[in-house]
């Protein structure tokens, strides 16, 4: 490892003041300087030689530094220009980085996989902007990537949510989605100190283990989304009154209530309290 890391506060200062940068609130930009938390960050990646890592908003590189020194290849997306020179400086060292211009939810991900990571397990690791946190998230979990974990950086209530269980506030269509995919574990809260300049918003560290396969197994994934997305969308409803109203295509009152029973739920429940289980049997029976 250089001697001088990019994380600690007075060479994230010198950085930015001699590049002249400016941050731009309208990205989210908020550099870390709390090499414990970034210690956390890259150890729940799982990183090895044998492995890949993808960064989302490498900023001025402090985090890709580490991920240099941890895998085989390291690819950081950045979509601000004005950085671009900035990291060519601070990873002049490293020969294992490529450093990708654009915006990670316009990017083609499936090709920058295989020109970069060729076959290797990947590791996402990001400091993600809180408003396209689960954009983002999303686009990696739909593309089927060959991913190992997604450790980001987000808005600690969000990772609340990713991580939520059945039957409180928190539960709802993102915990689902993100648990039908991954594992979710929050690593760490995060102040707001930890950062350059502080947020007015407390962070988490959530680690998404990938999974091998979806954590229920359906007929037709789009019918199950499609399902939990109509629970949700009024949740002091019922089950039954969402779905009569939501569900899209159009099911009739008395299909849903056959489809309820066959799957063994109660029309008077409410989204939040149904477990995945319970919903891969519903989505299922409305086939």
């Amino acid at each position: 490892m250089t001697e001088k890391r990019l994380v600690l506060p007075s060479v994230t200062r010198d950085v930015v003041t001699r590049h002249g940068f400016q941050f731009k609130k309208s990205l989210g930009q908020n550099f870390l300087i709390d090499g414990n938390i970034l210690d956390k960050i890259v150890e729940a990646a799982e990183l090895d030689e044998g492995a890949g890592a993808l960064e989302i908003g490498p900023g001025i590189g402090t985090l890709t530094q580490e991920l240099c020194e941890a895998a085989q290849q390291v690819v950081a997306v950045e979509k601000d220009g004005r950085l671009l020179g900035v990291l060519k400086e601070t990873l002049s060292e490293y020969g294992n980085i490529h450093i990708e211009h654009n915006d990670v939810l316009e990017a083609d991900l499936p090709a920058i996989f295989e020109k970069w990571f060729h076959g290797l397990e990947v590791s996402v690791v990001a400091n993600l902007p809180y408003y396209v946190t689960t954009p983002i998230v999303m686009k990696l979990l739909e593309e089927k990537l060959p991913l190992r974990n997604i450790v980001v950086m987000v808005q600690r209530e969000v990772a609340e949510r990713m991580a939520a269980k059945p039957g409180g506030k928190d539960y709802g269509t993102l915990s689902i989605a993100v648990q039908y995919w991954t594992e979710p574990e929050i690593v760490t809260r995060v102040p707001e100190s930890a950062f350059m300049p502080a947020p007015n918003v407390e962070s988490s560290v959530i680690k998404l283990k990938v999974r091998k396969e979806p954590a229920v197994q359906v007929k037709d994934d789009k019918l199950f989304f499609h399902l939990v997305k109509a629970c949700f969308a009024q949740r002091r409803k019922t089950i039954l009154n969402n779905l009569q109203a939501n569900l899209q295509p159009k099911r009739d009152k008395e299909t849903i209530l056959a489809a309820l029973e066959t799957a063994g739920v109660n029309p008077t429940r409410r989204g939040e309290t149904l477990s995945l289980e319970e919903y891969a049997l519903l989505a299922d029976a409305l086939v």
